[in-house]
């Protein structure tokens, strides 16, 4: 009976976990209406998910923990524009992530631009140099002080 009330409490636990993720979208105009409805901030994350190493660094050390995960959810709505080298992306999400790129001049990877609900940028991260979470919500923070 023991073993059947631990296994029921660590399912839920790793349910939780599992459930404790960002909601990336792909999407910027819907996530820039999505932020404006909801007064939020949009965060878009150009990244090189499956080989830029600080990219992956950040993905672990602040997007993945609850700290930021939770922040997230209240404050932010956040896109992936991704640049993988080893998966494919559909033709036309390829297409729009380069564009996206070209239109604000990201030349580097990972590069977060801070998008407020008007589409206006009012401000960017460029590269990740660790201090997890508190360093990247205090980032944010700023930029949504111009929101």
């Amino acid at each position: 009976m023991k073993r059947i009330i631990l296994s029921a409490i660590i399912g839920l636990a790793v349910a939780a976990a599992a459930a404790a993720e960002i909601k990336w979208t792909t999407n910027l105009p819907k996530a820039i209406e999505q932020a404006k409805k909801e007064k939020k901030l949009v965060v878009a994350h150009f990244t090189g998910s499956d080989w830029c190493g600080f990219c992956i660094k950040q993905e672990k050390e602040v997007f993945s923990q609850e700290e930021f995960i939770n922040y997230a959810k209240d404050n932010l709505v956040m896109v992936m524009i991704d640049f993988p080298n080893k998966k494919k992306l559909p033709e036309d999400l390829a297409k729009a992530n380069n564009e996206l790129k070209d239109k604000y001049g990201v030349r580097g990877y990972p590069t977060l631009v801070f998008i407020n609900g008007e589409g206006k940028e009012v401000g960017r991260k460029i590269g990740y140099g660790g201090g997890g979470p508190k360093a990247v919500i205090a980032e944010i923070e700023k930029a949504m002080a111009k929101k």
